[in-house]
């Protein structure tokens, strides 16, 4: 029996937060382009003007997109700034192969006057529907209660039967919360974390302090830990799903940070 395969990746791309956020832009390309991901679940997405930042991307890159909105952390409103005003702030997800279809759920947040969404998608993998759920968490300590509800919340998605098949099933997304954090407790119980199963570094960070623009506000539960991360499960009972390897991405191109995030990117191998 032949093995199939996935490369999976997760990032955050800063919308249009940042200095000279036009500079950025190639290189998230070329990063991307760089790795050749399978399957992307993208965070801080913009969208507006009657594109996205997703599709422009995946024009690019010969793949496939989806955007919803809205999503963490609201789009500032600043009708000075042209670039910005009536910008949509979502995720999306990428994949080389077709989509099949797509949901946009909407995740529980007392605590906010907009609603949240996370995304599920289904894509045409060669060995069937490979299922992918992309989110964005809240990333308000205060609001750990919220947290702690959409960290369940995304967990459950990701455990929905009608997943269940051929291809394992990827959470991936800015969860907001390293590994051990309560908020992520219901997804550990359910999903693997590839970052661990691949024999990732303990100590490997995704939001990193000594970025020059790293929000340092959000405090130690967020700043340099891993906060980014690919979860899955086997779709089917007699499924084996092996992780071949993970590493970080988003290092500087030209000078440039392409954002204030690290992309995690995992190769993920099954039968059965």
């Amino acid at each position: 029996m032949v093995d199939s395969m996935v490369r999976a990746m997760t990032w955050n791309i800063w919308w249009r937060f940042g200095p000279r956020w036009r500079d950025r832009q190639p290189g998230i390309r070329a990063t991307l382009e760089r790795f050749r991901p399978d399957v992307v679940a993208l965070q801080e997405v913009w969208a507006g003007a009657g594109t996205t930042q997703a599709h422009e991307l995946a024009d690019a890159l010969r793949m496939h997109a989806v955007f919803a909105a809205p999503s963490y952390p609201p789009a500032p409103r600043d009708p000075d700034a042209a670039d910005r005003d009536d910008i949509d702030l979502g995720i999306a997800v990428l994949s080389r192969w077709p989509i099949l279809d797509h949901e946009a759920p909407v995740m529980p947040a007392r605590h906010r006057s907009w609603d949240p969404v996370a995304l599920s998608v289904r894509v045409d993998h060669p060995a069937g529907p490979l299922p992918v759920v992309a989110a964005c968490l809240d990333y308000g300590v205060p609001y750990t209660d919220d947290r702690i509800a959409q960290g369940a919340f995304v967990a459950d998605l990701a455990t929905d039967p009608r997943f269940d098949g051929p291809c394992p099933v990827l959470l991936m997304g800015d969860l907001n919360a390293a590994v051990d954090s309560p908020v992520l407790r219901p997804v550990r119980d359910v999903l693997t974390d590839a970052w661990s199963a691949g024999n990732g570094a303990a100590d490997a960070v995704t939001l990193p302090s000594t970025h020059p623009s790293a929000p340092l506000e959000a405090g130690p539960q967020m700043i340099d830990q891993r906060i980014d991360h690919i979860f899955f499960r086997p779709g089917r009972e007699d499924q084996q799903v092996l992780v071949e390897g993970v590493r970080l991405a988003g290092e500087p191109v030209e000078g440039v940070h392409p954002s204030d995030h690290r992309a995690v990117v995992a190769d993920l191998r099954w039968r059965g």
